[in-house]
């Protein structure tokens, strides 16, 4: 479909960004996670080249780097476009007043100001990390304390909003628990934390998301499709889920197979049931049901991973499941909901355009090659290419991104 004519947007001044960048929860937390998607990959592929061919000097965290690596991407990175999101959508979603700058403008502070000073931290200084997992921890407690406001405050019961609302809350605990290893707990405190933020954060939270707003988008858009939300999914798949994580916590990593057979099942019966072959159009649309695509595969990689180790003792695949929901999953679900809210609340076309395309696309080659990383040879080589890779598909989405967050909209509407 071709691009229809966009208005020149027009920069605003400099004593104009303050207002306009607080002017929607969105625009804020959007832009500090675009500054995010590069800064936390940035240091990854220096710290894997470092690993693998040497750096003269580089400084080395006092954690261990895939603890670093882990964290800041799932409780920083990811949850800053969470944020942006919920914050704009949950009033909406509860039939409330959009909130006011003064309830949405500390998150962002809060989590974004923690993330950088965490990601200072991880170049050997170990009380600016410290300090930074703290005052994420602060922004968190103010998020968490305004969606549950709006809840509250909301007659009608939404699953969607209670189930994103619960998300949230565990991601406040695992970063409590990170905290209590950052002082001096045990390993366990760590590990506990990064399942957390996987299966207790960000799965939960854009699975709800996508079963909410994937076949209302669609029914929308695609003629003679049938909207499919079944409100026995979300209780099922967070069972699940808070099974999976308990079991590989405990390292009971031959019964996971009774977790991730399940979830293989029922989210490629989703993947079925939201008939994507009849949302291929718009491209917009079809990223939507490419980027859920990855769920299913991922957990029938881990599927098979499972059942071997529980048959055999063998640890096959590694990490490759874990990366495939990661990238796969997570990365290409939030090109495609981001750029869809993005056009749509700066006033463009609800179109892909060439550079989201070759993000989308570029990132699907990131997956593949985090994958192939798993399977023998030169480990470390892969993963340098993939973390390369990684920010050369996201570089001009985010320079656009950034560019439409820093100018008011182009049809002249407030937010």
């Amino acid at each position: 479909m071709p691009e229809s004519p966009i208005p020149a947007a027009r920069a605003a001044t400099f004593a104009e960004l303050p207002g306009l960048l607080a002017s929607a929860p969105h625009r804020l937390l959007f832009l500090a996670g675009s500054v995010a998607v590069l800064l936390s990959m940035a240091w990854w592929a220096v710290e894997l080249t470092w690993m693998r061919f040497g750096l003269g000097y580089w400084p080395q965290p006092s954690i261990a780097p895939a603890f670093g690596h882990a964290m800041l991407i799932q409780y920083g990175l990811f949850p800053l476009f969470m944020f942006g999101f919920l914050l704009t959508v949950f009033p909406r979603w509860l039939n409330q007043p959009a909130l006011p700058r003064a309830r949405y403008v500390p998150v962002a502070g809060g989590v974004f100001g923690g993330y950088v000073l965490a990601n200072g931290g991880l170049l050997d200084l170990p009380w600016l990390l410290k300090l930074g997992f703290v005052v994420m921890l602060v922004g968190y407690l103010i998020g968490v304390y305004t969606l549950a406001a709006v809840l509250r405050a909301a007659r009608a019961r939404d699953d969607h909003a209670r189930s994103c609302l619960l998300a949230l809350s565990l991601g406040t605990l695992g970063l409590v628990a990170f905290l209590a290893y950052l002082f001096g707990a045990p390993d366990a405190c760590a590990q506990l934390a990064i399942r957390i933020g996987t299966f207790g954060l960000l799965l939960p939270i854009f699975f709800t998301v996508t079963h909410r707003m994937l076949p209302f988008f669609s029914g929308n858009v695609a003629r003679g499709y049938t909207v499919v939300r079944p409100r026995w999914s979300l209780p099922v798949v967070w069972v699940l889920l808070l099974a999976h994580l308990l079991l590989d916590w405990r390292g009971a990593l031959g019964r996971l197979w009774l977790t991730d057979i399940p979830l293989a099942l029922v989210f490629a019966w989703h993947a079925l049931a939201w008939q994507p072959w009849k949302a291929m159009r718009p491209g917009l649309l079809a990223v939507l049901h490419l980027a859920f695509a990855w769920l299913p595969l991922a957990f029938a990689l881990y599927a098979v991973q499972d059942v071997v180790y529980a048959t055999s003792g063998h640890f096959m695949l590694g990490r490759a499941p874990l990366h495939a929901m990661a990238i796969g999953y997570f990365g290409s679900m939030l090109v495609a909901m981001v750029t869809r809210v993005t056009q749509g609340h700066s006033g463009r076309p609800l179109q892909m355009g060439a550079i989201p395309w070759s993000c989308f696309a570029l990132l699907q080659l990131v997956v593949l090659l985090r994958i192939r990383a798993e399977l023998g040879g030169d480990m470390y080589l892969w993963l340098v290419i993939a973390a390369y890779g990684w920010l050369l598909a996201f570089l001009p989405w985010v320079l656009r991104s950034a560019w439409i967050y820093l100018t008011p909209r182009v049809d002249g509407k407030p937010g």
